[in-house]
């Protein structure tokens, strides 16, 4: 299944990874405010998800090049259209932050 050639897989592969990446991240943030060693005092508002979702759409790059490599041009165009509507998402609701 993994090795098929489709938009479809391209798709959840570029859908999931990001997911995951962002609330591995913000986990990681949350236990390293809790004991002490970060803090967000001196940042821009939503400075934080605005950063970690940037991160996690740029982890999108991973499964694009493994899917180049192997010439999966469908499942590439899956992992492409995931990642445009992530950056639409991320500019909508974060470009009021920014602009």
């Amino acid at each position: 299944m993994l090795n098929k050639n489709s938009i479809p897989i391209g798709l959840a592969f570029g859908i999931i990874i990001p997911l995951l990446v962002f609330g591995l991240l913000m986990l990681l943030y949350h236990q390293l405010e809790a004991m002490g060693t970060v803090s967000t005092k001196g940042f821009s508002p939503m400075f934080r998800e605005r950063t970690t979702g940037i991160i996690a759409i740029c982890c999108n790059l991973i499964p694009l090049n493994a899917f180049q490599k192997r010439r999966f041009t469908h499942s590439m165009r899956g992992v492409v259209l995931a990642t445009v509507l992530y950056v639409i998402v991320w500019v909508v609701y974060f470009g009021k932050y920014i602009l």
